[in-house]
């Protein structure tokens, strides 16, 4: 069984692989020049962090 304080841990990491790879996207994205569109930039506060939801142990 999983103690408190590792599952803790287990969520902080997914926290910050998510953060990680979303931060990396956003760069690639920036960097690329085809990658402009036409369309209007996303709304305000569409690029914030992601929070994983706690649905308890299992």
């Amino acid at each position: 069984m999983i103690s408190n304080n590792e599952m803790i841990r287990i969520r902080r990491q997914m926290q910050r692989r998510i953060r990680d790879v979303v931060a990396e996207r956003r760069r690639t994205r920036d960097q690329d020049p085809t990658n402009v569109s036409p369309v209007s930039p996303a709304p305000p506060g569409a690029d914030q962090e992601v929070c994983v939801a706690d649905n308890g142990p299992g």
